[in-house]
C-alpha cells in the first residue's frame, strides 16, 4: 500500500473515499441502519488499479467500524467480502445470519 493514499469517511455522500495526491481514486458506498453497515459497492478508478487503493479503503472503513463499536458489518460488495474473507481478524465484524 501505497503512503500516499488517504482514506476518510464522507458520510453527506455515505461512502468512504480514497485520494492519491488529492485525486479521487476509489470510494466505498455504504448504506447506515440501526446497529448495522451494509458496503454495497466499491470502486477504484483504473488508473489507480493495482496499487493497494481498494485494500486501503476496505482497511480504513472497517477499522473505522471496529472503533464505533456499535456497528456489525453486512459485506454485499463482492470486493468487501473477499478482503474480510482473506483477512480473518476482520471477520468477527461481519453480521451473522
Amino acid at each position: 500500500m501505497s503512503d500516499d493514499i488517504t482514506v476518510r469517511d464522507n458520510p453527506d455522500l455515505h461512502r468512504y473515499e480514497a485520494r492519491v495526491g488529492g485525486a479521487l481514486a476509489g470510494f466505498a458506498v455504504y448504506e447506515l441502519a440501526a446497529g448495522s453497515i451494509t458496503f454495497v459497492h466499491t470502486e477504484v478508478d483504473t488508473k489507480f488499479e493495482g496499487k493497494g487503493v481498494g485494500s486501503a479503503i476496505a482497511r480504513f472503513a472497517l477499522d473505522d467500524v471496529r472503533d464505533r463499536g456499535d456497528l456489525s458489518v453486512i459485506p454485499q460488495c463482492a470486493f468487501i467480502a473477499a478482503w474480510i474473507e482473506r483477512h480473518p481478524a476482520y471477520q468477527s465484524l461481519v453480521q451473522q445470519d
